[in-house]
């Protein structure tokens, strides 16, 4: 196997994993998880220190298990009844009795959730205290930088027990750093590598594909899916490719940023956007009669392809990254339709220009709606391209797709550091 394509599989297996809740509030469940297991009694008091960012994507989002929003009772929840070696999916196995203890702590004023300036976008301290059997004091600190399960250091009593080497980044935001990778490569990877090679990618269809069938079941969040499948049934739409898409993409999104516990395959430290990634491909691949091989080339495409054009740009910002995961997987339908190379190319052209200009404003129920704009922009340019019609030259989107990848992420980069701070500043007002 080709270098580059070892290396496009470790970055996939790296950043494409289950995650069980939002990631944000997610990652400071498991930094608590963490630092519990260190303190090695019950813990009575907890510290949380978070970047703006994560702040931004916790305020409005339900942690699973809990029926509750926010950072403090997803670290408490996950100091309390976390599973540390589960990673994003810390808190899978909250028990209604943990969740209660959890909330008693947060009552009594044990639980202080605070911001500060980091030198990342994803940045959780959490601090944890409480007395052992003979009374006497501990503390256990986990820092997570750079990526949500990042831990760069831990200390118990103030000594510090690990330190990551600061010569290894590992920043999300670095993943695609010093390797071979274009769009063009991504395509002919994807198209050729073995099939055994990306089999488990499979699993994202699983995963997120339950999430749907979850949202469009039950009532959770804004209940987009299920107010699109109403109206079809009351005739005031049809269930044509777009809004099947849609429907079915929404409801996985509901089902999450309403709190169900099952976990997403996550893109790129985002639910959101693993689910942007795979159920229009999956939609597609049944319309087109795909088989199981196709639908994983196309899962590969669409899932690299977001981490690719993601990775010019901070993993959390003022952005909606749906718009550019949807743009990948605007690519994997062309592919999947039997389009040319060049005609993926005319998909993430034409889904950029439609969707670029839609912020982040931490997640949240509404993120579903996100969703759904992304996925129908997805649609849209996935057609508009199979008839060689494309964006370019026009605004952002310049005459090629490496370029138009380039120049969304200076917009991103240099242009809307004060969007962001504004946003922030609002929704803590």
């Amino acid at each position: 196997m080709k270098q580059a394509w070892q290396q496009y599989l470790k970055i996939i297996q790296q950043v494409v994993k289950p995650a069980l809740g939002c990631t944000e509030p997610i990652a400071a469940a498991y930094a608590a998880a963490v630092a519990a297991r260190a303190l090695g009694c019950e813990p009575e008091r907890l510290a949380v220190v978070v970047s703006d960012n994560l702040y931004k994507n916790s305020m409005g989002v339900y942690v699973p298990g809990t029926g509750r929003i926010g950072l403090a009772i997803a670290a408490a929840a996950g100091a309390i009844g976390g599973k540390a070696d589960a990673g994003l999916e810390v808190l899978a196995a909250i028990t209604p009795e943990q969740v209660a203890r959890a909330q008693s702590l947060i009552d009594a004023g044990a639980v202080l959730v605070s911001r500060t300036e980091a030198p990342e976008f994803i940045y959780c301290r959490v601090t944890v205290s409480g007395h052992d059997e003979q009374g006497e004091e501990h503390s256990a600190e986990v820092t997570l930088c750079g990526g949500h399960t990042r831990i760069v250091e831990q200390r118990r009593d103030g000594e510090v027990t690990f330190a990551a080497d600061p010569a290894q980044s590992g920043a999300t935001g670095a993943i695609c750093d010093g390797v071979d990778i274009s769009i063009a490569a991504i395509h002919e990877f994807a198209t050729q590598v073995e099939f055994e090679q990306i089999r488990f990618i499979l699993q994202a269809s699983e995963l997120n594909g339950r999430l749907s069938d979850e949202g469009m079941s039950h009532p959770y969040g804004l209940e987009i899916g299920r107010t699109m499948q109403q109206n079809i049934q009351a005739g005031l739409i049809g269930e044509d490719v777009m809004n099947r898409i849609v429907m079915r993409t929404a409801a996985a999104s509901d089902a999450r940023m309403g709190g169900a516990s099952l976990p997403a395959m996550s893109n790129f430290g985002s639910g959101n956007q693993g689910i942007a990634a795979t159920i229009p491909v999956v939609v597609i691949a049944e319309r087109y009669g795909a088989s199981e091989e196709q639908l994983a080339r196309a899962l590969i495409m669409s899932h690299l392809g977001a981490i690719y054009i993601k990775s010019h740009y901070p993993p959390l910002s003022a952005f909606c990254g749906n718009t550019v995961t949807s743009a990948a997987a605007a690519m994997a339908m062309v592919y999947l339709a039997g389009g040319s190379f060049e005609q993926s190319c005319h998909a993430i052209q034409n889904v950029l220009s439609d969707s670029a200009g839609m912020v982040c404003d931490g997640a949240k129920a509404s993120c579903a709606m996100k969703v759904s704009t992304s996925s129908s922009a997805a649609v849209r340019g996935f057609l508009m391209a199979l008839n060689s019609h494309s964006v370019s030259g026009q605004g952002i989107v310049a005459g090629n797709v490496e370029q138009t990848i380039r120049n969304v992420g200076q917009m991103v980069k240099d242009g809307m550091a004060a969007t962001d701070s504004t946003i922030i500043d609002i929704m803590s007002a």
